[in-house]
């Protein structure tokens, strides 16, 4: 703890200090230190992911009630159109890391990914048959999956090493609050136009021109530690694909996919919550925006958290909080209803807060620069598709033997999953990565303890050649 001299002139009282509190930063300005950490490609790229995510989930918030109501959709037709919005991007991800790994052309890919959702929004209005929505559903998800892995590149390499899960938290956060912001905009639209379901897509355009100005003006052209990390010959689909010979890249995404083999798709899990402790249906819309605000508050805590104590055990106790609340589900209790409902949203929040960017941070550890891209769209690929089948497979139980038995079957093989993943490989992670932590540690305590809370890091102010992050803030 930090003494101050009594030989030397007392200084002015620093207004991030307690009063009398001997040099010890207050919390605000503990957390104000932190973000500090945090480099400013990663807020602009959250800034563009927020008003990307405004203009996404406008679309999503009426979507199923347009298709339904104003265009006289099956809820078959519905169900083939919502499997091709969620699986056509996971078959994507490895051309978009791999384009963008070619001589660091990270934001160019993003970008390409970024418009052509963006020009989906309007396309949305003149169809008005299956086969055409089909088409525009799955470029806007083509977009998505274009640039998922770019932006984290480019996310993973403007970071420093130790600050990984802190960055990723601080964007998935950003990201949340568009998905909070996008359905009550869209309400807000159609409460003044009724039924103008073309108002909602004409002002998501808008909103998605937006965030492609925002990436193309603010975001740096090119990464500088892609770039210049390895020859570009070394870049290619073979040498992608390659990357799964590493051990621990190959065990993490074998864990990712197994454990998304579990993961019941948000939609299953509302109607569950819906059905099991009959809720009012007025009440269904509300579900996913408690989720998301707990996503909100808890991503930049935990990602700081996987930084100190171990990324794998962060993402390992998310998919943990994801059991307990697939057990409050299934439980016969009679409590009352809202209670238990906020308990499975907060950790169905937490689960993602604990796992989505956690995952890419961990991936991010164990792949090179040079191919950061398409380590993190391997990742992804194996998760999304995990994740598609599960659903596939959860809708057949549920169809055959009931909701319980369905849920009661994906807590089995989550738990299962759980234990085989610990097993694969140890919650600590790579000597380099495990001393990565260990100078997390020490860096925390060293805020904890700091005089002067606000001053920057000096990796901020002074760039060297093993700090990656200082090179591209300055080209940010």
């Amino acid at each position: 703890m930090y003494v101050a001299d009594s030989r030397t002139t007392p200084a002015p009282a620093d207004p991030g200090t307690r009063p009398g509190g001997r040099g010890r930063a207050l919390p605000h300005a503990k957390a104000v230190t932190a973000l500090r950490a945090v480099p400013r490609t990663v807020f602009v790229l959250g800034t563009v992911s927020l008003i990307t995510d405004v203009s996404s989930e406008m679309v999503t918030a009426v979507l199923p009630l347009y298709l339904v109501t104003a265009l006289g959709l099956s809820p078959l037709g519905f169900g083939l159109l919502d499997g091709v919005y969620n699986g056509v991007s996971a078959l994507v991800r490895l051309v978009g890391g791999h384009l963008a790994d070619r001589g660091g052309r990270h934001k160019a890919a993003a970008a390409v990914g970024y418009g052509l959702s963006a020009l989906c929004k309007p396309l949305l209005l003149l169809a008005h048959s299956v086969p055409l929505i089909s088409l525009v559903l799955a470029a806007d998800r083509t977009g998505k999956g274009l640039r998922t892995a770019p932006r984290d590149a480019m996310i993973s390499l403007a970071s420093s090493p130790r600050t990984q899960g802190r960055s990723f938290g601080v964007h998935r956060a950003m990201d949340t609050a568009g998905a909070l912001l996008g359905p009550v905009t869209a309400f807000a639209i159609l409460r003044v136009a009724a039924g103008g379901y073309d108002a909602v897509f004409t002002v998501s355009f808008c909103v998605a021109v937006t965030g492609v100005l925002v990436l193309l003006l603010f975001v740096p052209g090119r990464t500088p530690t892609a770039g210049t990390a390895a020859p570009a010959a070394r870049v290619s689909l073979a040498a992608a694909v390659g990357l799964l010979r590493r051990a621990e890249l190959r065990r993490l995404t074998l864990c990712a996919l197994l454990l998304g083999l579990a993961t019941v798709s948000d939609s299953f899990l509302y109607l569950l919550l819906q059905r099991r402790l009959d809720l009012p249906q007025e009440y269904f819309p509300l579900l996913p925006i408690v989720t998301a605000g707990s996503f909100l508050l808890l991503a930049v805590p935990l990602g700081k958290a996987a930084d100190r104590w171990g990324r794998r055990r962060t993402f390992l106790a998310g998919h943990l909080g994801l059991l307990v609340a697939y057990g409050l589900v299934l439980a016969p209790f009679h409590a009352p209803a809202l209670p238990l409902v906020a308990a499975v949203l907060v950790l169905h929040g937490g689960f993602y807060a604990a796992t989505d960017g956690v995952l890419m941070a961990a991936a991010a550890g164990v792949t090179p620069p040079e191919l950061r891209s398409s380590g993190l769209a391997l990742v992804q690929t194996g998760q999304a598709g995990a994740r598609f089948a599960c659903s596939v497979l959860f809708g057949a139980v549920w169809t055959a033997w009931g909701d319980r038995t369905a849920l009661s079957a994906a807590a089995v093989a989550l738990a299962a999953g759980a234990a085989v993943c610990a097993l694969l490989q140890p919650l600590r992670t790579t000597p380099e990565e495990a001393a990565t932590e260990t100078g997390a540690t020490e860096t925390a305590a060293t805020e904890e303890a700091s005089p002067e809370p606000f001053t920057a890091p000096k990796s901020d102010a002074a760039p060297t050649k093993t700090d990656p992050a200082p090179t591209t803030e300055a080209a940010g």
